[in-house]
């Protein structure tokens, strides 16, 4: 199900090249926004605006997958924390923002939206590196590597 005008329903966002993986019920994708090293997001690959639209069999799915993706960033940034995110003001469909907060955080006990910074995107040869590794990381972690 998709709905018109709904930015993750039509692949307009997040970019494509960002797509780091199929997790089953939702896709990875690595964020614009890489201040917070390995911020990534996770999109469901139907259409749904919340929770308590999906079955309960998908619900525990999804945060399972949204956990699967937390413990791999965990483990590759070393991270502190993993803040999760499921807002949906701006893009009501659900995904979710995972971000590692790291040792070198500017300010660990603020969230990532009130941290004012400059984005750092990564240019092409960085971010498909940093996507290989997190594919490799994922593939290796689940048996496949």
């Amino acid at each position: 199900m998709t709905t018109p005008g709904c930015k993750a329903c039509l692949g307009t966002w997040p970019a494509r090249t960002h797509f780091i993986l199929n997790c089953g019920l939702t896709h990875a994708y690595l964020h614009d926004d890489q201040f917070f090293p390995g911020w990534t997001v996770l999109v469901l690959q139907r259409h749904a605006t919340e929770l308590f639209h999906l079955s309960t069999d998908e619900r525990c799915r999804l945060i399972e997958e949204v956990s699967s993706i937390a413990g791999l960033l965990a483990k590759e940034f070393h991270a502190t924390k993993i803040n999760y995110e499921l807002l949906g003001n701006q893009l009501p469909h659900i995904h979710w923002h995972l971000i590692p907060r790291l040792a070198t955080d500017p300010a660990p006990l603020e969230p990532v939206w009130r941290i004012p910074h400059e984005p750092r995107p990564l240019d092409q040869p960085a971010r498909d590196a940093l996507i290989m590794r997190l594919r490799q990381a994922w593939q290796s972690s689940n048996g496949h590597g």
